[in-house]
């Protein structure tokens, strides 16, 4: 099958052990290489944001990669530009009609549906994050969650990346017929239980990985600390706003944990899993929808997770069976649960065994390629059927 997917402003070619890499780059570069590895042809469509990008890279893991001009070779705003980027769609589209479009996040869907209206490709539609997920409650999304409604009804198929987020579509007015939940998937290789753990300087650790921000729930992890005898905390994460990283450095001598708390800034890639490893407990506590790879990458290495009842940690994380829900913005139920897992070792082993087994029988990239490229035959039949489809009679290749 010859498929493209297009990322405008999110490249699947930054160096995979790259601190700053962005979810939606690193889930379009491993979902590119599992189909490739498949036996499909993968062509990515990313915005040229940088002059010394060729127009077309051949990656190592098989796909290849279209480097867009659309509008200053930088990095900018790209939604001025989507006019220009929907035309070299069309002119390569025309040229060699791909069989399906993936198009990942809101400004890629609305240059892929653009483009389809002008030849005939079906296209599927991955939000990543959901306008009114995103919403500040300013209406700051209006006009963004307006296009996510388009593309709803336009997408001959919408990959919803949680449970929650497909019931979001449906609010939306989204047929429940059109919608599959897949999630984004885990390198079960690179994430083992087995392997070297990172060092620590007290019995027990707490681990958890999240930018610095108030919807990260740094603080009431923070606050559980006092209840926590002989653990330390490790946050590792970006610090995206100064003020608040002052004020949990703040929070740490208020609560007189300041010895304990280790922020330790972003972590290479390449030592997650050590980090990991080196947990006893490792704590997920966002109080809005935030994306789910901590959570699986802890139970990929084999380490109980506990996380809030938010967005996809409730589909990752089986409560009492992998880990422990929490409600978000319940500091007192975090501190008790986190007491009760530490206390317990064999509920900690017994978490990560259980974590482990599920990453790799639902969470694999493989299986997450094998379960879109279902999606896409889907979308393709629902083509054929379409009254004047363009790519009715046009077989298939592979």
């Amino acid at each position: 099958m010859r498929i493209a997917m297009v990322s405008e402003h999110a490249s699947p070619l930054p160096a995979p052990d790259a601190v700053d890499v962005g979810p939606q780059s690193r889930h379009v570069a491993e979902l590119a290489a599992a189909l490739c590895r498949h036996g499909h042809e993968v062509t990515v469509y990313t915005r040229r944001d940088a002059p010394h990008l060729p127009d077309l890279v051949r990656a190592d893991r098989g796909y290849q990669v279209v480097h867009v001009p659309a509008g200053p070779a930088e990095r900018l705003e790209s939604l001025p530009h989507l006019g220009d980027f929907t035309n070299v769609l069309v002119e390569h589209w025309n040229a060699n009609a791909p069989d399906v479009v993936h198009a990942h996040f809101w400004t890629s869907g609305l240059a892929s549906v653009l483009a389809s209206r002008r030849t005939g490709v079906p296209v599927v539609q991955s939000y990543h994050e959901l306008g009114i997920a995103a919403s500040s409650g300013d209406g700051s999304t209006s006009k963004r969650t307006d296009v996510e409604r388009l593309l709803a009804r336009e997408a001959a198929h919408v990959v919803a990346n949680c449970s929650n987020e497909a019931f979001d579509l449906i609010r939306m007015g989204m047929n429940r017929s059109r919608i599959s939940v897949i999630p984004s998937g885990v390198d079960i290789d690179a994430f083992t239980p087995d392997g070297p753990r990172a060092g620590r300087t007290l019995p027990r650790r707490v681990v958890t990985f999240g930018h610095l921000l108030p919807r990260s729930g740094l603080d009431h992890i923070i606050a559980a600390l006092p209840a926590l005898d002989d653990a330390e905390l490790v946050i590792a994460g970006r610090s995206d706003d100064a003020s608040e990283a002052k004020r949990l450095r703040a929070l740490t001598v208020e609560f007189g944990v300041a010895e304990r708390v280790v922020f330790a800034g972003e972590v290479a890639r390449s030592a997650q899993p050590a980090l990991l490893r080196s947990a006893d407990v490792v704590v997920c506590g966002p109080w809005c929808d935030r994306p789910d790879a901590l959570a699986l990458e802890a139970m990929a290495c084999g380490a109980p997770v506990v996380t809030t009842a938010v967005g996809g940690l409730v589909d990752a994380v089986v409560n009492g069976v992998t880990g422990r829900h929490v409600p978000p913005r319940d500091p007192g139920a975090l501190t008790r649960t986190l007491h009760s897992l530490l206390a317990s070792d064999t509920d900690r082993y017994e978490f990560g065994i259980a974590g482990r087994d599920r990453v790799c029988a639902r969470y694999s990239w493989d299986r997450i390629a094998s379960d879109t490229l279902r999606v896409y035959e889907r979308a393709r039949m629902l083509a054929r059927q379409a009254p004047g489809a363009r790519v009715a009679d046009r077989p298939s290749s592979g």
